[in-house]
């Protein structure tokens, strides 16, 4: 992707005219040609407006500039402004934060029946159950595999899932599963790691914060949705997880 920034300097007594012929003519032909517009502004002095142009590549930039051509904008257009200034910007980063972001987290319990719980840096008012963020092209159980053991050392194998919470931005999911080897390590976001006796009777003296409460709760009875994870062109089934 590359971009154009557009800046039109006007007279602040015809910055509204300049404004009206972009928002209804000159803006509709570039999107119905192909262009994608990504804002348009204006300064509080009214003597600059603003607009920046989104567009996959230079060749498709040229083609659908060579069609805008066709619709013959008008020499009246020119006359809302002083100068027009054109250039072309490219990104130095992806900075596009996600739509939902998908974290997950685990009812880990020992032979002892024992239940880890981490208390991190950012939320040290209360313990809560292990995870993190699932990484692009990473599915649900290695990501909370990989999260378990960067955050508390522990080495861990799943049974399934108990639960899947959504506050509109953020969806988690939350399964049951039992260590399998490590030792108790903190880490850079982990403050404390440690196995307790968890149960109804006990939970509110380590979990504070609401929302992580109903997660444990449900992994405490412990029913379970079917879970699997799977690839395509051709299909093979990696993971599938039925409570067992």
């Amino acid at each position: 992707m590359f971009y154009k920034r557009i800046t039109y300097r006007v007279k602040p007594n015809q910055a509204s005219q300049c404004a009206h012929f972009l928002n209804d003519h000159f803006i509709p032909i570039h999107i119905k040609n192909g262009a994608k517009l990504i804002g348009q502004w204006q300064n509080e002095s009214n003597e600059e407006i603003l607009s920046i142009w989104e567009y996959p590549n230079m060749d498709e930039y040229l083609k659908i500039e060579k069609r805008v051509q066709k619709e013959k904008v008008g020499e009246e257009f020119q006359k809302t402004y002083l100068e027009c200034k054109e250039d072309f910007l490219s990104p130095t980063g992806t900075y596009e934060s996600p739509k939902h972001t998908v974290s997950v987290s685990g009812f880990i319990t020992n032979q002892n029946q024992e239940t880890l719980l981490v208390k991190t840096y950012w939320r040290s008012d209360t313990w809560e159950l292990p995870g993190g963020a699932v990484d692009e092209g990473e599915t649900l159980d290695k990501a909370l595999c990989r999260e378990v053991l960067e955050e508390t050392g522990i080495q861990i194998t799943l049974h399934g899932v108990t639960g899947i919470y959504s506050n509109g931005s953020t969806v988690s999911i939350v399964f049951r599963g039992e260590s399998v080897g490590g030792n108790l390590t903190t880490s850079t976001e982990t403050k404390e790691v440690a196995f307790v006796k968890l149960d109804e009777s006990n939970m509110n003296e380590y979990i504070k914060r609401p929302k992580f409460k109903p997660r444990v709760l449900d992994a405490l009875i412990g029913d379970y949705a079917p879970y699997e994870a799977f690839k395509v062109r051709p299909y093979e089934l990696l993971a599938r997880y039925d409570g067992e």
